[in-house]
């Protein structure tokens, strides 16, 4: 291909850098999830969407949307949640195909202690780190390649949601998943009885 605009090598030490902030970001916090909470980072993210929705439900199309899953990978995720307890499903009354995730009063107080834990990590590894004025620059950097890749992402998750590997994939993942989530539900219910 003679007509790719290959990186620079000042744009190559960005990416890079980029590249290695968020992997070991995300992979951190993940860590910290799992140690203290019991629950991988994504079902978190699940929690925090259900418990900011009204009544604490969503469809699960718009979990899957909000949550930037393919529906059968969250369709296992939540089937995890559920079976922990964190998360009840039901089909809607004008739609019998459609399904709502709600989430549990259990699955809001797990929710809730995991919560201080979490955000601290966050504040500690991301904001305490950055000048006020970078954290301004952070917001609108992350802004702008978001809005780069929203089109082509919704369409790639759309066509995920019909993608038969995937499924199998995730349906691996989930046994572990579920020992994790699992063997934490006595953990974080002494958490919040604590609490």
């Amino acid at each position: 291909m003679t007509d790719v605009r290959w990186l620079t090598d000042d744009e190559q030490r960005i990416w890079r850098l980029f590249m290695n902030a968020v992997r070991d970001f995300n992979a951190h916090l993940d860590r910290q999830l799992r140690r203290d909470s019991g629950m991988p980072v994504a079902y978190y993210e699940i929690l925090v969407h259900l418990s900011e929705a009204p009544g604490r439900s969503l469809r699960m199309s718009q979990l899957a949307e909000q949550a930037r899953s393919s529906r059968s990978r969250l369709s296992h995720a939540v089937a995890a949640l559920e079976k922990a307890g964190y998360v009840s499903r039901c089909t809607t009354d004008a739609d019998r195909r459609g399904s709502v995730a709600q989430l549990t009063d259990a699955g809001f107080g797990v929710l809730e202690a995991a919560a201080p834990g979490h955000v601290t990590e966050v504040r500690k590894h991301l904001f305490d780190v950055l000048t006020p004025e970078q954290q301004q620059k952070l917001g609108e950097i992350s802004g702008a390649v978001q809005d780069g890749l929203r089109p082509i992402c919704a369409q790639a998750r759309a066509e995920d949601g019909e993608d038969a590997e995937e499924a199998e994939g995730a349906a691996e993942a989930e046994g572990a998943a579920e020992a994790t989530v699992e063997g934490a539900a006595g953990k974080a219910r002494e958490a919040v009885a604590d609490a």
